[in-house]
């Protein structure tokens, strides 16, 4: 799943792909993935994007109405599988998990795809400045609430699990949380409360790290979004490498769940102890 790295620089190409054309036409493609009713989604039609960015793994599109004033905003989610494909000259063709397509009066386009089988990306209108469904989000993971949330929360959850919880930071997801853990030299089972100072600050300093790199990484990126993303990570999906760091010649190592998995160097974040999970607690048995 795309994650604030890779939203914030799509904001960015996004407006400079838009800029100066109103948006002349939407083609519907599925109405399933429109997740608002008021205000109506032609409302975005005649207006012309103005500024992009990103709100935790969300891309928030605002615009100007054709009189000048502030026009209603767009707001994205891609989900696991959704991408944005930028048309220099919109085409007419309807692929595979396509669900709609921007139309600009210079003949651009941006097509709204979901690839894979899954059907969860959405798109929203809502007033001008709204935030819609992200009210409820955490500090975005480059905001300094963020910071100040890792040093001083007594939250009793495992580091995997508060990373991830879109509700206290916004913004990591599985990928970004395995390469800020492994960064921090921590284990994704510790737990935030029991962390101790140095281990809050060395946590702080990962997350910015990370995620200053990944969007330096991203920035180089042209046009839209792939449908795979390459391989971005340190060491997230890299079970059975070896481990990154320098100075470590262990091998990284991984923890199933149904559907995914977690990744560790178990010299760099856990002391030598393996980490298990239902699949190798059976084959130790």
């Amino acid at each position: 799943m795309p994650e604030y790295p890779e939203m914030q620089a799509l904001a960015e190409r996004l407006v400079d792909f838009a800029a100066g054309s109103p948006l002349a036409g939407i083609s519907i493609l599925s109405f399933s993935s429109l997740a608002s009713a008021v205000p109506p989604y032609d409302d975005l039609i005649g207006c012309t994007v103005s500024g992009a960015h990103a709100r935790g793994k969300y891309l928030m599109v605002d615009t100007t109405s054709s009189n000048g004033e502030p026009g209603v905003r767009l707001i994205v989610h891609l989900s696991q599988a959704g991408r944005l494909v930028f048309e220099p000259q919109a085409k007419t063709t309807k692929p595979r998990g396509a669900l709609a397509r921007f139309r600009f009066e210079d003949g651009r386009a941006v097509l709204f795809r979901e690839f894979g089988t899954e059907r969860k990306a959405k798109w929203w209108v809502v007033p001008a400045g709204e935030p819609g469904p992200t009210a409820d989000l955490g500090p975005d993971v480059e905001d300094r609430g963020t910071r100040d949330f890792i040093l001083t929360a007594e939250d009793g959850a495992r580091l995997y699990t508060v990373l991830r919880d879109q509700h206290k930071i916004a913004g990591i997801g599985r990928g970004y949380t395995d390469d800020i853990c492994h960064r921090a030299g921590l284990s994704p089972f510790a737990t935030l409360s029991a962390l101790d100072q140095s281990q809050r600050v060395a946590l702080a300093d990962a997350i910015e790290v990370t995620i200053r790199d990944a969007l330096a990484l991203e920035r180089q990126r042209s046009g839209g979004l792939p449908d795979k993303l390459g391989d971005r990570f340190r060491v997230h999906r890299r079970a059975g490498e070896p481990c990154p760091h320098p100075d470590c010649d262990d091998t990284l190592e991984r923890v199933s769940f149904s559907g995914y998995e977690l990744v560790y160097c178990p010299t760099c974040q856990t002391d030598g102890k393996q980490l298990a999970d239902r699949r190798l607690s059976r084959l130790l048995k």
